[in-house]
C-alpha cells in the first residue's frame, strides 16, 4: 500500500512538473528565450520544478505574475486560476529550498543615522538635542535613511558628531562654566496669506485651553541660573512698534515648557492653569502691558496680555542664558548620570568607574568590559587633573558619544564560523536590532537584562517585549521614521503650493495635514488593527482647520479627535490631504505622480524612469483647450511612454476629484467636469477614489500587504531585500493572514523572521 502511495506521489509530482514546463513554454519562453532575451531575461532551458537552484530568476517571475504584468497585453494570457496555480507551485519550490538552505543576508556595519543618534542620546542621558541643526540629512536607499550601505562616514561628519557630543555632555552634566547663548523661537503661521489678522487658534497642547495666538517651547535649562526671556509683540493699529516684554527669571535646571499664551481682551481661560508651586517676579518689564509670569518647576506660563484693547499675537520669543549661575542643579539628566557621588577624593576613581560602566553598558548595547571603560577613565583622569569631578565625567561622556562602539552597530560572527555560513545572532545583537527597529534608539535596561540572561530569543519573552515596546512612547519613531518615509510625509514641510492657486494653504494647514496621517497610522499601530484599514478605514483624525478644508461639519477647536466618515469622499490614506499634496505640483494635481506613488508604495511595482527624450507634458495641450485627460492620452501616443502611463495614469485620474492640496472638487483647473474612471491593462475597472480603494483592498489586497511587509522588513533590517528574502516575506504573510494582517502582528512576525534573527558570515 505504501509503495502504491509513493508511486502515485511520484506520478503526481511528474505531472505537476510537466504542467509547469508547459506553462512557461506557452506563456513565457515565447519572449524570454536565449535569442530574444526580452528585457534581458531568458527562461529557456530552466525547469520550474528546480526553481530553488535559480531563485533570483524565478522570484522575478513570481513578482510579475502576482502583479498581473506578465504576459503583457496582447500576448496569449492564461486564466487567473492557471496563473495562480503556477505561481503557487513556484513559491512552494522556492520556500522549500530556502528552508533547507537559509540565507539571511550579511548586514553591513551600520552607522547610527541622525534620528537614531539624537534618540540614543535622549535615552542615554535624558536630554533632547536638535541633531538636525548640526548633522546633515542622511542619504537614503530603498526608500529609507537607515540603510547601512549608504550611511557613509567622513572626517567632516565626525567633526560634527564631536561638536554635538561636546554640547550634549555639557548640557547633561550641568557644566557651570557654560557660556550664555541666545535662541530665538518663532510662532507657527495661523492664517492663510492675505487673509488679514491671524485667526484665533490654540497653537500647542502644552498651552492651557483658551489660549489664542500663542506658542510653546520645550527647552532644557542646563544649570540653576537666571535666564532672560524676551517676548516680542506686534505693532499697534497705526503701525507703531509695541515695546517688547523683557524679564529675567531664576530657573532650576531641567526641561521646562515655556508657554506664551495670549487671550482675547477681557477673555478668561477655559480652565485654570496648573497649580503654581513657586512664583518668580520679573525684575524688568518694558511696555504698558501687564505680564503675569508663573513658574511651577516644570512649566513657565505667561498669559493675559491684551495689547491696547485687542488680542495680541506674539511675533517671537528669545531665551538667553544662563546668567549668574548658582550651580548644576538637580536635573533629570544628572540623576541618570550620577548613580553615585564621591564624598572624598579617595572615592572618586571607584565612583567614576561605576558611572562610566553604567553608561557604557547602555551606550554600547552590551555589558561593559574593562577594555570599554579603561579609555573612558583615561579621559576622566586627564580632565580631573585641571578641573572638577563633574568636568572629568563630562569629558568621558563626550568621548563615549563619539566612540565607534556607540556610533556604529557592530555584529560579530562566532569563533570558528565558516565563510558564507548562516548562524543566529546573539541575544544582545537581537536586542539592538529590535530597539532600533521599534524605537530608532538603544535598548533600555529591561531589554538588555533579558539579552544578558540569554532569555530574549524565547518566543514568548520576545513577543512580550515587542508588545511592551510598541506600547512605549518611543515607538512613535515607527510613525515618524518608518511611516514618515514610506508615505512621503517627510516631504510635507517641503511642499510649496502656489499661493495664487491655493490661497487656503498655510502653515497651520500644513501641520494639520501631517498630524492627521501620523495620528491615523499610530491608531492602527496602537490598536493592532488590520493594515487594510490604511486603505479603507471609515474614520480619520481632524481638528477644525482640517475639517473645514475637507468640508466636514461639526468639528470645532484646534484639538485633534477621531471622526467617523459618512461618505465615500474620504477614507484611508488616499483621501488624506498630506498624501494628495506631496503627490501634486505646486500649481496643479499630477495624475502621474499620484499613480506612481501608489504603484511604488502600495503595490510594489514602481515604473521605470522615463527615457531622456520624453517631451514635457502640457496639461492642456498646445492650444490650451484640452482637458488633462485628453492631454495625457496624447502623451501616451508616444510608444515609449505608453507602457508605463497605461498603468500610472488611470490610477492617478481616480484621484482627480482632489485638488493639489486635497480639497474635493467636481471640475478641474480648466473648468471641465472631472472624469475619475479608469481601467488597468489587466481589465480591472474603477471609478473615483471609492472605486480605487475598493480595487486596492480587494483585487490587489495581496500585493498591498506584501508591499507593506517588504517595506517593514527593509526598514527593520537596514538593507534592501534580495531574492533570497522573499520566502521570509511569504512566511510572514502566512503567519498573519488568519487575523487579517494586523499591523502589530506583522511587526512581530518580522521580528521572528529568519533575516531578522540570523546573519550570514562574509564570503572570503
Amino acid at each position: 500500500m505504501r509503495a502504491r502511495i509513493a508511486i502515485l506521489a511520484v506520478i503526481a509530482s511528474a505531472l505537476a512538473a510537466a504542467q509547469s514546463r508547459t506553462f512557461t513554454e506557452q506563456y513565457c519562453v515565447v519572449c524570454h528565450n536565449n535569442k530574444l532575451k526580452t528585457a534581458g531575461f531568458s527562461l529557456e532551458g530552466l525547469d520550474p520544478a528546480e526553481a530553488g537552484s535559480r531563485a533570483a530568476v524565478w522570484e522575478k517571475v513570481v513578482k510579475k505574475l502576482r502583479a498581473g504584468e506578465m504576459p503583457p497585453p496582447g500576448a496569449p494570457y492564461p486564466s487567473k486560476a492557471a496563473a495562480d496555480a503556477f505561481r503557487a507551485k513556484l513559491e512552494g519550490e522556492l520556500d522549500a529550498a530556502a528552508a533547507a538552505h537559509p540565507n539571511p543576508g550579511a548586514p553591513a556595519m551600520h552607522r547610527l543615522n541622525r534620528a537614531e543618534y539624537a534618540n540614543a542620546i535622549r535615552d542615554l542621558l535624558g536630554i533632547e538635542i536638535d541633531a538636525s541643526a548640526t548633522l546633515p540629512n542622511d542619504d537614503s536607499g530603498y526608500g529609507f535613511d537607515n540603510i547601512a550601505d549608504v550611511l557613509s562616514t567622513s572626517p567632516a561628519l565626525l567633526e560634527r558628531y564631536i561638536s554635538i557630543a561636546r554640547a550634549a555632555s555639557r548640557l547633561a552634566v550641568g557644566d557651570t562654566n557654560i557660556k550664555p547663548t541666545r535662541e530665538r523661537y518663532l510662532p507657527r503661521d495661523t492664517g492663510p496669506p492675505g487673509s488679514g489678522p491671524p485667526r484665533p487658534e490654540r497653537a500647542s497642547d502644552d498651552l492651557p485651553f483658551g489660549s489664542r495666538n500663542g506658542l510653546a517651547i520645550r527647552k532644557d535649562f542646563p544649570v540653576d541660573a537666571d535666564y532672560e526671556i524676551r517676548v516680542d509683540l506686534p505693532a499697534d493699529s497705526e503701525g507703531v512698534p509695541t515695546p517688547p516684554v523683557e524679564l529675567k527669571l531664576p530657573i532650576t535646571a531641567g526641561p521646562h515648557v515655556l508657554g506664551v499664551t495670549f487671550f482675547r481682551a477681557n477673555a478668561k481661560p477655559e480652565r485654570e492653569s496648573p497649580p503654581v508651586r513657586g512664583e518668580a517676579v520679573p525684575n524688568k518689564i518694558t511696555g504698558s502691558e501687564k505680564l503675569d509670569v508663573r513658574l511651577d518647576g516644570a512649566r513657565i506660563q505667561m498669559f493675559d496680555v491684551p495689547v491696547r484693547g485687542r488680542p495680541a499675537q506674539v511675533t517671537g520669543v528669545t531665551i538667553a542664558g544662563p546668567f549668574e549661575i548658582r550651580g548644576p542643579g538637580d536635573s533629570p539628566s544628572r540623576r541618570k548620570i550620577f548613580v553615585c557621588y564621591p564624598a572624598r577624593a579617595s572615592e572618586e576613581e571607584a565612583c567614576a568607574r561605576r558611572i562610566l560602566s553604567t553608561l557604557a553598558r547602555l551606550a554600547y548595547r552590551r555589558p561593559a568590559a574593562n577594555a570599554d571603560v579603561a579609555p573612558l577613565m583615561g579621559f576622566f583622569e586627564r580632565a580631573r587633573r585641571t578641573g572638577s569631578f563633574e568636568a572629568g565625567i563630562e569629558k568621558a561622556i563626550e568621548a563615549m558619544l563619539v566612540s565607534p562602539k556607540f556610533l556604529f552597530r557592530l555584529e560579530r560572527d562566532p569563533a570558528g564560523t565558516e565563510p558564507g555560513a548562516a548562524h543566529a545572532i546573539s541575544d544582545l545583537e537581537l536586542a539592538s536590532r529590535l530597539s532600533f527597529f521599534l524605537w530608532s534608539s538603544i535598548p533600555d535596561d529591561s531589554l538588555l537584562k533579558l539579552a544578558e540572561q540569554n532569555k530574549l530569543r524565547d518566543p514568548a519573552v520576545l513577543d512580550g517585549q515587542v508588545r511592551r515596546m510598541l506600547e512605549d512612547r518611543r515607538s512613535r519613531a515607527l510613525v515618524e521614521n518608518f511611516a514618515g518615509q514610506w508615505l512621503y510625509l517627510r516631504n510635507i514641510p517641503l511642499a510649496k503650493p502656489d499661493p495664487d492657486v491655493f490661497s487656503a494653504f498655510d502653515q497651520s494647514l500644513r501641520l494639520s495635514m501631517l498630524e492627521e496621517t501620523q495620528l491615523f497610522f499610530e491608531e492602527i499601530l496602537r490598536r493592532n488593527q488590520s493594515v487594510m484599514e490604511l486603505l479603507e478605514a471609515h474614520f480619520t483624525f481632524l481638528n477644525e482647520r482640517l475639517a473645514k478644508h475637507y468640508g466636514i461639519a461639526g468639528v470645532y477647536g484646534s484639538q485633534f479627535r477621531k471622526v467617523a466618515l459618512a461618505d465615500g469622499k474620504r477614507g484611508g490614506l488616499l483621501g488624506q490631504a498630506s498624501i494628495l499634496t506631496v503627490t501634486s505640483y505646486p500649481n496643479r494635481t499630477s495624475v502621474v505622480q499620484r499613480g506612481k506613488w501608489i504603484l511604488e508604495n502600495l503595490l510594489g511595482t514602481p515604473p521605470p524612469p522615463p527615457p531622456p527624450d520624453v517631451p514635457v507634458l502640457d496639461p492642456h495641450g498646445k492650444d490650451g483647450k484640452m482637458t488633462l485627460r485628453q492631454a495625457m492620452e496624447a502623451h501616451r501616443a508616444n510608444p515609449g511612454c505608453a507602457a508605463c502611463h497605461a498603468r500610472m495614469d488611470p490610477i492617478g485620474f481616480a484621484l482627480e476629484n482632489y485638488d493639489g492640496i486635497g480639497q474635493w472638487r467636481n471640475k478641474d483647473e480648466s473648468g471641465a467636469a472631472i472624469d475619475a474612471s479608469g481601467k488597468l491593462p489587466d481589465g480591472s475597472a474603477f471609478d473615483g477614489p471609492a472605486g480605487l480603494r475598493k480595487l486596492l483592498a480587494n483585487e490587489r489586497r495581496e500585493e498591498f500587504v506584501q508591499t507593506l511587509t517588504e517595506k517593514l522588513l527593509t526598514y527593520a533590517l537596514g538593507r534592501g531585500l534580495e531574492s533570497y528574502d522573499q520566502p521570509a516575506v511569504r512566511a510572514i504573510l502566512r503567519q498573519t493572514a488568519a487575523n487579517q494582517y494586523r499591523l502589530g502582528d506583522l511587526i512581530t512576525a518580522v521580528v521572528h523572521s529568519t533575516p531578522f534573527q540570523m546573519r550570514r558570515s562574509p564570503e572570503p
